[in-house]
């Protein structure tokens, strides 16, 4: 790991007390490996926390992983040993050789380190965080003005490995990051995205993890390149004005032998009970959130993708594992807090102290929680009572969404509540409407795959499915290959399939979707309302028979540039449909679901429709308007 040139890299008093008390927010400064000078030689000065341990060395390839040739002395009362080890640097391979208490000998990768060697490796590398040269200085600073709630936020959910690989190699043909950097950028601008969202950076072993089974909460995999080549990535992204949101996992972490799982030969990071230290299902261990030292090294992690990669958003995964002590266990399996019931009181004052930190600290960057659950206030203040997150995933909407996609057109008026309800509580949190990796895996099929239909009929009911969501109000999550209709489930060992563009139905989805977010990021109304019923109003909630849904969505200033959708889910050409509107004037036609670019049959449309005094819908005039099957109409007035 690096630090900054002002940095004293030996264990302080004052280190010591704040790193107990769980307040040591650099903290990663201090513990892990460190390029730096002692009495005049260079070298690298190691610390690693291990209270249990009898003894620790340092070991690697510069001392032929020899045990005996530098071993750490213990400072202070605390439990961290350090040593420094003159004539070495950037690019040692190296491991903590830990004796534990019962004279065991565990090889155990730094828990502070920024770089490891590649997979299958697991030995932990020296590097230097201090040389790249920043120029996103513009981007962060317009990232920290006004409320991100009222801004537009599209993500793309993409995994790097699998995102696109170079063809004909030998090897897994994975894009470095700044390779990856170089082709993303392109590809977001053309479709309009505004931020990226990447699975599996942390360091992993195991690839069919995804990266949500980390070893090395401090590096990013160095599958893809170096930490420098990291930066480079993340400072092209921001040159271009896209932000970058990673996937967190404070949640748990894996049993492997070198790393955090029985760290010292003792419960270190883990709850020391398995009732409360394990996850039966997953083969995880549970972060201790009662212990500081641990809740430091989570919260310090959290700042560091911060503050040395300018990350501006951490989504953090499985939050409801964390808040339940129940969470996957049976009646036997856990252990009730000091009031008898299921929270998770550790947890709970973990993600306040974390939140409120990082919004003081950071008031542009996102901490976004995923979590399945009723929990209230998620997204609420602290002092308010809430968790202090500053989105939650909103899986109740996308749970209803799939299942209302999956069904027969004739089934859907039985269960038109399911795109309706989503909006009955929609001021209880700030959301974001999500179509993640999560659901198309497993069998669970592709989005395409979910839709009802002949093949080209599939494609219509998405391309009315991706207009509803688009609507909606809350900010919006796709996951990369969806956006042209990928065929088959995600796959994490191979590319997406890039050569089902050269099909009309495929590339109309990609011009589909490139459309909606263009008008999604043009226009107020679709962002800058939210959360509440301010900028969205149902003109026809209720057509159940027709299976049609309309509604406006409207911006802060309700008078100017608001959008009317209506959007029909069953394969019945409506000719003759008429929609309620408020305003006696023009209704202009900006997207067309049914356009042959798009893949439909190209009927064709006025460009504009003049309201009607004709009442319809509850409201004083109406505009008719040809709505082809499984057809999606957006007009500006």
């Amino acid at each position: 790991m690096a630090t900054g040139q002002d940095f004293s890299p030996f264990i302080t008093e004052m280190d010591r007390y704040l790193f107990g008390s769980g307040t040591h927010y650099d903290i990663y400064k201090k513990l892990g490996a460190h390029v730096t000078e002692k009495d005049g030689k260079k070298g690298v000065y190691f610390a690693v926390w291990a209270p249990e341990a009898k003894g620790v060395a340092v070991v690697g390839d510069f001392n032929d992983w020899n045990e005996e040739a530098n071993r750490m002395d213990l400072t202070g009362d605390v439990g961290i040993y350090e040593a420094f080890i003159p004539e070495i640097g950037s690019g040692e391979k190296y491991k903590y050789l830990i004796t534990t208490a019962k004279g065991d000998k565990l090889y155990k990768a730094d828990p502070y380190a920024n770089y490891a060697e590649l997979r299958p490796g697991t030995a932990s590398v020296v590097t230097d965080l201090t040389g790249f040269k920043w120029s996103d200085n513009t981007w962060l600073k317009k990232r920290d003005e006004g409320s991100v709630q009222e801004k537009p936020m599209a993500v793309y959910e993409c995994h790097i490995g699998s995102w696109m690989r170079h063809p004909g190699r030998e090897d897994e043909g994975f894009y470095t990051y700044r390779q990856f950097a170089d082709r993303i950028v392109d590809y977001l601008l053309d479709m309009h995205y505004t931020h990226i969202e990447l699975i599996g950076i942390a360091e992993h072993p195991f690839d069919g993890s995804w990266g949500y089974q980390v070893t090395g909460y401090y590096a990013p995999t160095s599958r893809y390149g170096t930490p420098d080549d990291f930066m480079y990535m993340i400072n092209k992204l921001h040159k271009n004005g896209i932000g970058v949101i990673l996937d967190w996992v404070p949640a748990h972490f894996p049993k492997d032998a070198h790393g955090l799982a029985n760290f010292d030969g003792s419960c270190l990071y883990e709850y020391a009970d398995p009732k409360k230290g394990e996850h039966p299902d997953w083969g995880t261990k549970i972060f201790d959130y009662g212990r500081n030292e641990v809740k430091n090294f989570l919260i310090a992690n959290a700042l560091f993708w911060i503050n040395e990669f300018h990350v501006d958003g951490l989504r953090v995964d499985a939050v409801a594992s964390m808040l339940y002590l129940d969470y996957g266990k049976q009646d036997g399996q856990w252990i009730a807090n000091k009031y008898g019931s299921n929270e998770n009181l550790e947890a709970i004052e973990f993600f306040k102290h974390l939140n409120s930190l990082i919004s003081g600290r950071y008031p542009g960057v996102m901490m976004i929680a995923e979590e399945s659950t009723a929990w209230p206030k998620i997204t609420a203040r602290p002092e308010d009572d809430g968790l202090g997150f500053t989105f939650k995933w909103n899986m109740g909407w996308m749970h209803d969404f799939c299942d209302y996609m999956k069904l027969d057109p004739i089934f859907r008026r039985d269960n038109h509540h399911k795109l309706t309800f989503a909006m009955s509580y929609n001021d209880a949190e700030n959301y974001i409407l999500v179509l993640s990796h999560d659901e198309v895996v497993h069998l669970k099929c592709s989005m395409l795959n979910k839709m009802p239909g002949y093949y080209v009929d599939k494609f219509a009911n998405l391309r009315v499915g991706y207009t509803y969501m688009m609507g909606h109000a809350g900010k919006k999550l796709l996951f990369m290959g969806q956006e042209f209709a990928q065929d088959s489930e995600w796959n994490e060992a191979k590319e997406l399939d890039w050569a089902l563009l050269e099909d009309p139905l495929h590339a109309g989805m990609q011009a589909y979707v490139r459309e909606l977010l263009k008008i999604y990021n043009k226009y107020p109304a679709m962002h800058e309302l939210d959360r509440g019923f301010a900028g969205f109003e149902w003109i026809n909630a209720n057509d159940t028979y027709k299976s049609i849904y309309s509604f406006i969505r409207k911006g802060k200033n309700d008078k100017k540039n608001r959008l009317l959708f209506v959007l029909n889910f069953t394969p019945i050409n409506r000719e003759d449909y008429r929609v309620g509107v408020p305003e006696k004037k023009k209704y202009k036609l900006l997207l067309d679901s049914n356009e042959e670019r798009f893949g439909g049959n190209g009927m064709v449309r006025e460009t504009t429709y003049q309201a009607e005094e004709i009442p319809w819908d509850g409201q004083p005039y109406s505009v008719a308007y040809p709505l082809a099957q499984y057809g999606a109409a957006v007009f500006l007035f």
